[in-house]
């Protein structure tokens, strides 16, 4: 029986949430479950985007990359 490990070396999640408080807790939870497997962040895009009601949605892509 062959048992073979492999390692994540770039990941890249995408978050969005209704106000950025919301995003910026759901960002670093992310970063801290991804330190586990020893991948850090490497770059993080956001935008801000407002509907034809006048509502604000935030979305964000973090790009982790092994240390």
């Amino acid at each position: 029986m062959l048992f073979q490990l492999d390692l994540i070396e770039d990941k890249i999640e995408l978050f969005e949430a209704g106000d950025l408080v919301s995003l910026e807790k759901k960002i670093a939870e992310k970063v801290e479950q991804n330190r586990a497997i020893l991948l850090g962040v490497h770059s993080v895009s956001h935008q801000m985007q407002i509907d034809t009601d006048g509502r604000r949605h935030y979305s964000a892509v973090v790009h982790f990359k092994m240390k």
